[in-house]
C-alpha cells in the first residue's frame, strides 16, 4: 500500500482549485467526508481532522496529504497572498471606463476596462472581485472570461454596482 505523497512539497505549483480535484477530510474519530472551504480548513488547522486531495489523472488517481495547510488557505482565498494574486491587500486605486465593445452598455451586466495606478496585477479575478466588493461595492462576474492589455483588464461588472 502507498503513503499519500505531500501536496505542500509542491507548494504553488499544486493545482488546489482544480475543478475535478476531489478533497477528503478524515475526522479524529475516522469519520469521513468529502469537500473542501473555510470550515474543513479551520478544524484541520485546530487539528481535529486532516485532509486529503486526490487528483485525478488520465489513467490513474494519486492521494495527496494537505500538509501545509497555509498554501491550501492561500489558494482558495481564505487568506491574503499577493504573491498568487498580484494584489497588494490596500484599497486599489482604480480607474475605469465602459469598453468600447460593449454592445449593451444598459444591460445588467457590461464590459468594462480597468486601470490599477496602485502598482498591483490581476493574477486571480475571484480575489480582485472580492477586494472590489469590499472597497468599490462592485459586483464583478468571476465565471466568464476576462483577460489584460495594454495596461488594462477587461471584465464584466453589474452595472449597477458600478454607480455605488
Amino acid at each position: 500500500m502507498n503513503n499519500p505523497r505531500s501536496a505542500g512539497d509542491l507548494k504553488e505549483e499544486f493545482p488546489y482549485t482544480l475543478s475535478t480535484m476531489c478533497y477528503i477530510e478524515v475526522g479524529g474519530g475516522g469519520e469521513v467526508s468529502w469537500g473542501n472551504g473555510h470550515a474543513a480548513y479551520e478544524r484541520a488547522k485546530r487539528g481535529e481532522s486532516r485532509l486529503y486531495a486526490v487528483w485525478p489523472g488520465q489513467w490513474s488517481s494519486h492521494l495527496f496529504a494537505i500538509d501545509d495547510l497555509d498554501q491550501y488557505a492561500a489558494a482558495f482565498g481564505l487568506v491574503h497572498d499577493e504573491k498568487r494574486t498580484g494584489l497588494a491587500d490596500h484599497d486599489h486605486q482604480v480607474r475605469w471606463s465602459i469598453s468600447p465593445y460593449e454592445e449593451k452598455p444598459n444591460a445588467s451586466y457590461v464590459s468594462i476596462e480597468v486601470w490599477l495606478d496602485c502598482g498591483c496585477s490581476i493574477r486571480s479575478l475571484k480575489a480582485f472581485a472580492k477586494q472590489m466588493r469590499d472597497q468599490q461595492g462592485w459586483d464583478i462576474a468571476t465565471t466568464g472570461g476576462w483577460g489584460s492589455g495594454g495596461g488594462s483588464y477587461s471584465m464584466r461588472v453589474r452595472r449597477r454596482s458600478l454607480a455605488g
